[in-house]
């Protein structure tokens, strides 16, 4: 029953287009982490971010590259409210992301960091590498190059 509860969950919050970016709270989303049963990525980003809007389409096209190995990706806006949802879903349609955008409706970062990842300073971009079945977890705190998101992908869904 906990497992149908978290997948509608899932279904529910991040079942999403370009048009239609979701609030979601820092306890769902890290709800969300622990039930994955499929290699995740969580890329957090921001409008503001420059950085954070180069290196989104690198995670768009690898992990659809990697499609055969079940890998999920979901992009989570840290923009401040004012921001959401128009300016969010403005960046969204124009890098044609097809993979579920949420914005995290949180304003404590000393709150929610610690819940995603206890090394998180709450700097961006950051992304964490999440594989349940082989307890595999990684969290990267700076931008990465097609290089670089390509072997941490490789790291997470090689075999044990």
């Amino acid at each position: 029953m906990k497992t149908f509860f978290i997948m509608t969950l899932l279904a529910t919050v991040f079942v999403s287009n370009a048009q239609q970016v979701k609030s979601i709270k820092a306890t769902e989303l890290a709800a969300t982490i622990k039930a994955s049963k499929t290699p995740l990525i969580v890329n957090f980003w921001a409008t503001f971010c420059v950085p954070c809007i180069e290196e989104m389409p690198y995670f768009q096209k690898l992990a659809k590259k990697y499609q055969s190995e079940k890998v999920a990706l979901i992009f989570v806006s840290l923009d401040l409210k004012k921001d959401y949802p128009a300016k969010v879903n403005t960046i969204a349609k124009k890098l044609r992301l097809t993979y579920p955008v949420a914005w995290l409706n949180e304003t404590n970062a000393d709150y929610f960091c610690p819940i995603i990842d206890s090394t998180w300073t709450g700097g961006l971009p950051s992304s964490l590498f999440i594989n349940n079945s082989k307890g595999y977890r990684r969290f990267i705190e700076e931008q990465l190059s097609r290089e670089e998101l390509a072997k941490e992908i490789t790291a997470m869904v090689k075999p044990g």
